[in-house]
C-alpha cells in the first residue's frame, strides 16, 4: 500500500475508536513519526493530508524541514540534549519531551531572544523504565509547578511512552493512569499550565489510548511501512 492509502486506513481507525468512545474524531490528533523516513515518502503523506510531523533527532528534523517546509506542524518527539535545545526552540513547533528543570531552563533561555513562548508536553515515565526518559510520576506535579514560572514556556499536558507489549491491551493501563495523572494536576490549578494534551499510543496501540483518552497519538510504521 502506498503512504496515502496507508494515512487514509489510519486516520479511518482513529476516527472509528473516537466514535467508540464517544468522543468526535477532530479530539485526536494525528502525529506522523518521520524517523528514517525519507523526505519523498514525508511529502506524499503531507499531500494526503498529514498536518503534523514528528522528529526524534535535531539534525535530521533540520534537514527535512528544510525540503517539507512549512507544509505541516513539527513536534519533536525524542531523547533532547540540553546542549540541542538552542536549536530545537528554532526548528520545532511543540517539544513533547521535556522532563528535567535543567532542560526547561535551557528550552526558557534559549526561547527568549527570539521572543518566543514555546509550547511544551512533559514526559512522564509511568513504568520506571530505566531506558526511557520522562520525569516519575510522583514528581511530575513538583516539577510543572517549578516549569510554570518560566514565562517562555507554555505546558500544554503530558506524554508516556508504555512499555512494549504485543497485546495493546496491556499498555491500557499505563494509557489510563496517564490520564489521571492530567486530571490531579488539573485540579492543582497551576497558573499558565495547560493540560488539554495527552500524548500517548502509538502503530500498535493507538486504539487503546484514544479509548483512555488521548489527543495526540505518535504513528510511523502504520503509515510509512517498517523502518529499513
Amino acid at each position: 500500500m502506498s503512504v496515502a492509502e496507508n494515512l487514509a486506513r489510519v486516520k479511518e481507525q482513529v476516527a472509528d475508536a473516537a466514535i467508540r468512545s464517544n468522543r468526535s474524531p477532530e479530539s485526536v490528533k494525528l502525529v506522523g513519526v518521520t524517523k528514517t523516513v525519507e523526505v519523498e515518502r514525508i511529502k506524499e503523506a503531507v499531500s494526503a493530508g498529514l498536518q503534523i510531523l514528528g522528529e526524534n533527532y535535531v539534525q535530521e528534523a533540520r534537514n527535512k524541514i528544510e525540503q517539507v517546509g512549512g507544509q505541516a506542524s513539527w513536534h519533536f518527539i525524542g531523547r533532547l540534549q540540553s546542549n540541542k535545545a538552542k536549536y530545537a526552540v528554532k526548528l520545532f513547533d511543540l517539544i513533547q519531551t521535556v522532563d528535567t528543570l535543567k532542560l526547561a531552563t535551557e528550552l526558557n533561555r534559549r526561547a527568549q531572544p527570539l521572543g518566543r513562548v514555546l509550547p511544551i508536553i512533559i514526559q512522564v515515565n509511568l513504568a520506571g523504565e530505566a531506558s526511557k526518559s520522562g520525569v516519575h510520576p510522583a514528581e511530575c506535579l513538583q516539577l510543572i509547578r517549578q516549569l510554570s514560572e518560566f514565562t517562555h514556556l507554555q505546558i500544554r499536558g503530558l506524554m508516556t511512552m508504555p512499555p512494549f507489549f504485543n497485546d495493546p491491551e496491556r499498555a491500557r493501563p499505563h494509557f489510563r493512569r496517564l490520564r489521571e495523572l492530567s486530571q490531579e494536576i488539573a485540579e492543582a490549578q497551576l497558573p499558565d499550565v495547560e493540560m488539554h494534551e495527552l500524548s500517548m499510543g502509538m502503530s500498535g496501540d493507538f486504539e487503546a489510548a484514544i479509548e483512555e483518552g488521548a489527543t495526540l497519538i505518535r504513528v510511523g510504521t502504520a503509515i510509512f511501512g517498517e523502518r529499513p
